[in-house]
């Protein structure tokens, strides 16, 4: 099975309600994705979004990584093309991970195959800020059958304490909270903040400070009441290992465009168990495509609440036979496999770019 083309798109996916983070606030996902292609006809397909003020990487650049590489790998063998791609991943991880999950899939990658029936529970996040709005907002989710609720922190410690005691109060234990700070503290206020907790239903809190401050976080895990969890610090195993050395970091959030792969991917949360933290997974800003792929891996080696939720913010998807949401999880039946709604693709589509093995025969030529 050989690569003999590749075809990028660039498309912007409205969202359903302003998703907030600390840092900004997300009226619509952008992501670049990968469509991979051999001479039998067969098609695989990835995603990539970059998150400026996540991520290292620019758009400008990842499009330009994506271009670039792409047509270095026409012509070879999809495994060949995928080994080329990781020795390079660290270069744009996310740019990476569209092309190498788009060969994955094209290659047949059995993590992608649904044998049984499965129901994979999913967090909300968690929007209200006022006390009543808060109470009718936990009903409201409690109501949708979400048992995990993910509570934005990270400007103020007084109001976010005030709003998580306010959560709590509502949720009443029928809820586990995930606090998340997307690096808004410094260390001062993280370590005010994560001391000051009440640790009742709360699960942990994610990424106080800034991901490289990585001894900032750990004077915040080393007095937090409740677990510490690292996400934007982390972008591969050596990060892994390095977190599991800081007293108080007890889970640690891999999402699949970070990790650079499906089977990257695995060898990363296998590697957390092993060193004796709890795995989360998850991408709350991918589209279905990255949401069905974190899914198909979570379902052998997570078991606490989904955080590839991305799915079901935007306006409009892109599966012609979308993913399953009931009762607050996600569900594949066996069999599953997505299909691309191409109108949909066409319609929300910036900017695309095709690369073909004939193509780059004609300029060598």
């Amino acid at each position: 099975m050989t690569v003999t083309e590749i075809i990028l798109h660039r498309i912007k996916l409205p969202l359903i309600t302003p998703y907030r983070l600390s840092y900004r606030v997300y009226e619509d996902f952008d992501p670049i994705i990968v469509e991979a292609r051999d001479a039998e006809g067969c098609t695989g397909w990835g995603e990539g979004h970059i998150s400026p003020g996540h991520t290292f990487e620019s758009i400008e650049g990842g499009w330009r990584f994506c271009a670039e590489e792409g047509k270095r790998v026409l012509g070879l063998p999809v495994d060949e093309a995928k080994n080329r791609l990781e020795a390079i991943q660290p270069r744009s991880p996310v740019a990476a991970a569209a092309l190498i999950t788009a060969l994955e899939m094209l290659g047949g990658h059995p993590v992608l195959d649904v044998a049984e029936r499965q129901r994979l529970p999913l967090l909300t996040p968690f929007h209200a800020t006022e006390a009543d709005a808060i109470a009718a907002e936990v009903e409201a989710r409690i109501a949708e059958g979400f048992g995990t609720l993910k509570v934005k922190v990270g400007k103020d410690v007084e109001a976010d304490l005030a709003r998580v005691a306010a959560v709590q109060a509502a949720a009443q234990g029928r809820a586990t909270i995930r606090l998340d700070a997307n690096r808004g503290f410094d260390r001062e206020d993280g370590c005010r903040f994560a001391a000051a907790l009440d640790p009742e239903g709360i699960e942990l809190f994610e990424q106080p400070c800034e991901s490289k401050d990585w001894e900032s976080n750990a004077a915040v895990a080393a007095v937090s009441a409740v677990p510490v969890m690292l996400d934007e610090s982390i972008y591969g195993v050596a990060d892994i290992e390095r977190a599991a050395d800081i007293e108080g970091i007890g889970f640690i959030k891999l999402k699949l465009k970070k990790m650079g792969g499906l089977d990257l991917l695995r060898r990363g949360l296998e590697r957390i168990r092993e060193l004796g933290m709890i795995p989360v997974l998850g991408d709350g800003v991918s589209s279905e495509i990255g949401c069905w792929m974190e899914a198909c891996v979570a379902r052998e080696l997570i078991d606490n609440a989904g955080e590839f939720n991305g799915f079901l913010k935007p306006k409009a998807r892109l599966f012609a036979n979308p993913l399953n949401f009931e009762n607050g999880a996600l569900e594949l039946d066996a069999g599953y496999r997505p299909e691309i709604d191409r109108a949909a693709l066409e319609a929300h589509r910036l900017d695309h770019a095709r690369l073909t093995a004939l193509q780059d025969q004609i300029a060598k030529g």
